[in-house]
């Protein structure tokens, strides 16, 4: 069995509250914040069942290493998810319900930016969200808290080797689509309504050369401002909700 998680803030702990209660080992609360959302949120915990333990705000600092709990602090049973890319691979292949759509992460070691892209893909229906080992953020409290909650339904690979996950989504007929500033087409030219993987590179340096030349297309979006890119979250929300268009478009 793996080792207990810790999730703070509301809204991780709030999504937890509501998709799996029974994984709660016992949420820690700041006694002296009594308004109303703590109240509320309170009454959403004792409805489910879970454990309630008072504590004082520097105690739920220690627990999460953050001041920025916002008064609840939760240790929690890990939720079991499809062991590897190729198993969630599979399931897809094997469900009718709609052709895969991955987010791809190159480079992105910033916990809060991959905080907000796992929500963000959360919130677009992406199956998966893809990143190396040796060049991204890992998932831990801050990644957690700001995902509110994504980072508890999204399933998050970190492989050894990106470009050749790449030409493994390729054999499964998943058309491989890299974020570029020079490329010739838009997002909006590309067909992302097949089965897709979005490649996007950090802020400021992109997409390593490797991974760039394993990808099937490039695109860029389109930029009319006086700034040159957009931080790699807001860029993953226009990629991956361009795609959610086309397809119930």
């Amino acid at each position: 069995m793996s080792s207990p998680k810790v999730l703070f803030g509301f809204h991780a702990v709030g999504v937890r509250l509501k998709t799996a209660p029974q994984s709660i080992i016992e949420i820690y609360f700041e006694t002296t914040r009594r308004d109303a959302r703590m109240r509320q949120f309170l009454d959403r915990a004792k409805e489910a069942g879970a454990k309630l333990v008072e504590g004082d705000s520097l105690r739920l600092a220690k627990l999460c290493g953050s001041h920025g709990h916002q008064g609840v602090v939760a240790r929690v049973e890990a939720i079991p998810q499809a062991h590897s890319l190729d198993e969630l691979l599979e399931q897809l292949e094997a469900s009718t319900n709609e052709p895969p759509l991955i987010l791809v992460l190159d480079g992105v070691t910033d916990p809060h930016n991959l905080g907000a892209c796992l929500r963000v893909a959360d919130g677009a229906g992406a199956h998966a969200v893809i990143a190396p080992k040796d060049h991204a953020a890992g998932i831990n409290a801050t990644v957690a808290k700001v995902a509110s909650g994504a980072a508890e339904t999204m399933p998050y690979f970190m492989v050894t080797n990106l470009a050749r996950t790449l030409g493994e989504l390729k054999e499964r007929n998943i058309w491989c689509i890299g974020t570029s500033e020079d490329a010739p087409q838009t997002i909006y030219q590309a067909d992302l309504k097949a089965p897709v993987a979005l490649v996007l590179g950090a802020e400021g340096a992109g997409m390593r050369q490797l991974t760039r030349k394993s990808c099937d297309q490039l695109v860029n979006i389109p930029m009319r401002g006086a700034v040159e890119s957009l931080n790699v979250s807001v860029a993953s929300g226009v990629c991956l909700y361009e795609a959610l268009r086309q397809r119930i478009g």
